[in-house]
């Protein structure tokens, strides 16, 4: 019993890492503005932030491949969340002290990405490796998670500023920090289990990019993060046209709608997922997808756009952490690295997806729907690479 609670409480410590890592993502946007008019900083430099934010992620991804079984899980979890809360701190002293504001804030982008490219590596394979009877089941349940971490950021800052006013974002700023400080004393004690099961050896990165499974892996990881991106990005949009709102109003209800549908479908996963077999709910979760692109993109009514979009946030919701329950499903002894360079594949399309539809809409006038009926693209690109994999399955 004892060794079940201390598990428990691994979990709760990589609920809570997914809660930083939307912490990392979704608070410095809410500031864009307050940075240009306070800092003096143009609007184009501050939105390379987000830019920055994920490339610096995308970096660590990469060199987690090859050196996080040297560190060890634990002591990067520490440094992890070390640096997010190193990083958040330093959004408030380093602009100040710095002769160039943006370059403060740069640094302190740097420190606290580097934390949420780890998290983003490793809660996955921590959770994996937990002896539960469920995995699947704790995988949609792990990632949904982040989707009430974005919530919560928004909606709480949101609140905080009304309260305190927005000149006060500093205190924000350290008042998140403390999560990730916590975090850390929990993830310092916390068992964590081997990766590995006993008698197997770890694929080596040229073993795992020999892997057809793998390679294939690679790709729906990549079109899952596009699927989800692609239309998350323009929510906005589409709820201050549907729903007729200011534009301030659309800034909040679309992404937040979009937040809480996709954690909803990862939540009703994780609880009734003994009743589906992941594969064929995939299936039909990307074929809904495509519905919702086609209803958000060639609709002429608003608010059928904007109830697209919804249809879209509740349909990738299992997508990225199915992909990686048929991973390991699939490839025994992948490891960090294959949790890491899937984590990259993710990041590389929630990165190709909106840049996709933003090229597209440029090209047909800056027509939005056009953007997004031709992102249609990457949940059907899932649809081929689910039949795919069924077959690669059939034929072993």
């Amino acid at each position: 019993m004892k060794q079940k609670e201390n598990y428990n409480n691994t979990l709760v410590a990589c609920f809570i890492g997914y809660i930083v890592q939307a912490i990392v993502n979704n608070f410095v946007p809410l500031l864009f503005l307050t940075f240009q008019s306070e800092l003096g900083i143009s609007l184009e430099k501050v939105t390379l932030l987000v830019t920055f934010n994920f490339g610096i992620q995308l970096l660590v991804d990469f060199l987690s491949a090859k050196y996080v079984n040297k560190i060890g899980y634990r002591c990067s979890m520490i440094i992890a969340h070390v640096t997010v809360a190193a990083g958040l701190v330093g959004l408030t002293i380093l602009p100040a002290i710095m002769g160039d504001a943006f370059v403060g804030l740069l640094i302190a982008v740097a420190i606290y990405a580097i934390g949420g490219g780890l998290i983003e590596v490793l809660v996955s394979p921590i959770v994996e490796a937990c002896p539960t009877k469920r995995k699947e089941a704790a995988m949609s349940l792990l990632h949904s998670f982040y989707c009430w971490g974005h919530v919560g950021v928004v909606l709480l800052s949101t609140i905080f500023f009304m309260v305190a006013g927005i000149e006060n974002w500093r205190i924000l700023a350290c008042l998140w920090a403390i999560i990730p400080l916590v975090n850390t004393f929990l993830f310092a004690s916390v068992p964590i289990a081997s990766l590995i099961e006993e008698g197997e050896e770890e694929l080596s990165i040229g073993t795992l990019f020999k892997n057809k499974v793998f390679l294939l892996m690679l790709v729906l990881m990549v079109c899952a993060g596009a699927s989800e991106q692609a239309v998350s990005q323009w929510a906005s949009a589409f709820a201050e046209a549907g729903l007729g709102v200011s534009k301030t109003v659309g800034d909040l209800a679309g992404p937040l709608l979009f937040a809480t549908l996709m954690g909803l479908s990862r939540l009703l996963y994780g609880k009734y997922s003994e009743h589906f077999k992941l594969e064929r709910l995939m299936f039909f979760s990307t074929l809904l997808c495509v519905f919702g692109y086609l209803l958000t993109s060639l609709s002429s009514i608003p608010i059928l756009g904007f109830v697209g979009c919804a249809v879209c946030g509740f349909s990738v919701g299992i997508l990225w952490p199915g992909t990686f329950s048929l991973s390991t499903k699939a490839i025994k002894g992948g490891g960090t690295a294959m949790f890491a360079f899937l984590a990259l594949a993710g990041d590389l399309g929630c990165g190709s997806g909106p840049t996709f539809v933003g090229m597209v809409s440029s090209t047909a006038g800056q027509n939005l729907k056009m953007g997004i009926l031709a992102a249609v693209v990457f949940p059907i690109l899932l649809l081929i690479g689910l039949t795919v994999h069924g077959r690669l399955l059939r034929n072993k």
